[in-house]
């Protein structure tokens, strides 16, 4: 064997042996000592002083030794040379039986070495870096290479092997992206499947670059997901009542009428006069406010009519400012605070604020050390104005900290809630109604049930719930809902029933229906039939309400129909906020020449892959964070109006 002019046979019996150049003594006789000298780390460690011709001589032979042992397991399973090593596994899984591996018991390995890990080190360093090279010179961002597609194409670039003839630029904008839309239009089918059983919710906002060129997004939401359906370039638009109304229509004629049960979006003027529009000419849905856009305006209005809110807030965004302004004290911070950070960003601003607040008090002690530390004592900060002020605020456990812990408890309830319609985990419609009822309760509780504590929280509350937010389909949905109208705490108001019998006589053309319909509610009420059944009664609160419906409402087929299709509703048009990332990096300098269709047909297959990423994920039951959209915090809590003194 060619490795013993190397090495050194030390002791014969326990095999092991000498290598010449670095005096190592292994075990494992010749076998090791070659990859040892090829440097392969094989279950041995590298020699750093083999000549480096010795070297390759040895990866070329180990190499040679390993492809025909390959090939011999190749010729035994009747596969071609094409195949790969994990067709040779497959293979022998279904022949097992007929080979003696299948008398051996073998434990469990971790992933076998394949011959390119052990062998291509090198040329797989010079693949990366020409990818990262590519990465580099496009301004691509690093997080790119976390996206499972790029993960699929550089295995598929891998099977294809050598000679890859890469796509032309004709190709990627034209070819495979009119491919690719096609595919993703196919792939949506199975959602439009299901909106005709379970109904869906048009989702509109707008969105507005750096620049101010305006784009008006539409999305479909179900239980089985949001789909982006098309954007429009409102740049050169004015967005009256009439324009707006003349785009939700358009979008409700390809989505399909009878599939539609709401158009949900933004709650500015012209969208509301344009849903009324809409629904003065489509008898059988509605148009509800974007609920969370609301709960984000009572938030603003705690801030602006409340003082204690306003000031409280104020103060607080001064000392995540001042912090994070002065690299020095943001080191300080997090040795006090473990780590953790003052900001905690959201999807909306003013739930930010109120967030913020809420780190802010959980970090009370470690604030209140470090501005008594040494250090701090003994820095130049101390010395200037906007350091006392801060050290000052801080410092304040008469004044401060207890108008923190109040605004938390007048806010925290209702950001509950925000979280609730601003998530795509479950349909929320059949929980706002009764949400919105106990987070006032929260908030009277969390102030001793004192009035003059909360009263002006809950006026400011009810002037948007009442006036604006509370529509017909969240009083329906909360009736229908099994999770509530079993439990000893339901209650039946006019405004309920008022708004069952209003989404009744609109989503129900057909009289005799609704009659039936309404002879059914009683076996519903009075929990007869299915609706008594064991599992029934079990599920009530585990299942979501349409799944709860779909299970036991077949002696009830019109109301099962009518229940499914309102419990399967959305609260917010959010989805639509959620999708501005991926037109930011389709509409940037270096496209802004595309055509309005390109342009929609990038974000039409970029977005709604990313979407079906996402339910993948959420069905295997797997972290919530994805390759999607990384929320960024607001910038009021971390920059300074003026340049930060950052220290010397």
């Amino acid at each position: 064997d060619p490795g013993w002019e190397h090495g050194i046979d030390v002791d014969s019996t326990n095999r092991r042996v000498q290598c010449k150049y670095c005096g190592v003594i292994r075990s494992g006789e010749v076998y090791r000592l070659k990859h040892h000298l090829a440097g392969t780390s094989c279950n041995v460690e590298a020699c750093p002083n083999v000549p480096e011709e010795v070297k390759q001589k040895f990866i070329d032979l180990l190499r040679t030794h390993t492809e025909e042992s390959q090939k011999k397991k190749r010729s035994r399973y009747g596969i071609d040379d094409d195949n790969d090593d994990d067709e040779v596994e497959q293979v022998k899984k279904r022949k097992g039986k007929n080979t003696m591996e299948c008398f051996v018991t073998k434990t469990k390995t971790k992933n076998q070495t394949t011959i390119n890990q052990i062998f291509k080190k090198q040329e797989r360093d010079d693949v990366c870096q020409q990818i990262c090279r590519f990465l580099y010179t496009s301004a691509i961002p690093f997080n790119c290479v976390n996206n499972p597609e790029f993960a699929k194409m550089v295995a598929k670039i891998g099977k294809y092997g050598v000679g890859l003839k890469q796509p032309s630029y004709h190709e990627v904008r034209e070819t495979f992206l009119k491919k690719e839309v096609l595919r993703t239009m196919e792939m949506l089918e199975e959602y439009k499947v299901e909106w005709s059983k379970t109904g869906c919710t048009i989702m509109s906002d707008g969105w507005t670059d750096k620049k101010r060129r305006s784009i008006c997004n539409f999305l479909v939401n179900s239980p089985k997901g949001i789909v982006f359906l098309a954007s429009i370039d409102t740049s050169d638009i004015s967005k009256t009542a009439q324009k707006v109304f003349e785009m939700l229509d358009d979008i409700v004629e390809r989505v399909g009428e009878e599939n539609v049960v709401q158009v949900v979006t933004d709650n500015a003027v012209n969208y509301k006069l344009a849903g009324e529009y809409v629904m003065e000419k489509r008898k059988h849905f509605f148009w509800t406010p974007c609920a969370a856009h609301y709960i984000d305006l009572i938030l603003e209005d705690f801030e602006k009519k409340l003082d204690v809110h306003r000031v409280t807030i104020e103060k607080g965004r001064r000392i995540t400012t001042y912090i994070y302004s002065r690299t020095l004290l943001l080191s300080w911070l997090k040795d006090f605070t473990k780590g953790k950070e003052l900001i905690r960003p959201t999807v909306t601003r003013f739930a930010t604020a109120y967030l913020t607040l809420g780190c802010l008090n959980e970090n009370k002690g470690a604030l209140i050390s470090m501005f008594a530390f040494d250090k701090w004592k003994s820095s130049r900060f101390v010395k200037a104005d906007k350091g006392k002020s801060i050290e000052s605020i801080v410092m304040d456990t008469r004044g401060f900290w207890p108008n923190v812990a109040s605004c938390l408890k007048g806010a925290l309830p209702l950001i509950k809630v925000l979280r609730m319609v601003d998530s795509d985990d479950k349909p929320a419609m059949g929980f706002i109604y009764e949400e919105m009822d106990l987070a006032k309760a929260k908030i009277q509780e969390n102030f001793n049930n004192v009035k003059k504590s909360y009263e002006h929280i809950w006026s400011i509350i009810d002037q948007h719930w009442e006036s604006q937010l509370h529509r017909p389909l969240h009083a329906a949905a909360y009736f229908l809902n099994p999770h509530y109208h079993y439990s000893p705490n339901f209650k039946v108001n006019v405004d309920v029933k008022i708004g069952l019998y209003k989404c009744l006589e609109r989503m129900i053309p057909d009289a005799t229906e609704r009659v039936k319909i309404d002879m059914q509610i009683d076996l519903f009420k009075k929990a007869k039939g299915l609706f008594d059944i064991e599992s029934a009664v079990l599920t009530r609160k585990k299942k979501s309400p349409g799944d709860w419906w779909d299970s036991y409402g077949d002696e009830c087929p019109e109301l099962k129909r009518f229940a499914i299709r309102v419990l399967s509703l959305t609260c917010s048009s959010s989805g639509c906020e959620h999708n501005w990332s991926a037109f930011e990096m389709v509409r940037t300098k270096r496209r802004n020449r595309l055509h309005q269709q390109k342009m929609n047909d990038l974000v039409f297959v970029m977005y709604n892959l990313k979407l079906k990423e996402k339910e993948a994920i959420r069905d295997a039951n797997k972290a919530e964070k994805i390759y999607l959209d990384d929320i960024s915090s607001d910038d009021k809590w971390i920059t300074e109006k003026e340049s930060p003194v950052l220290p010397e």
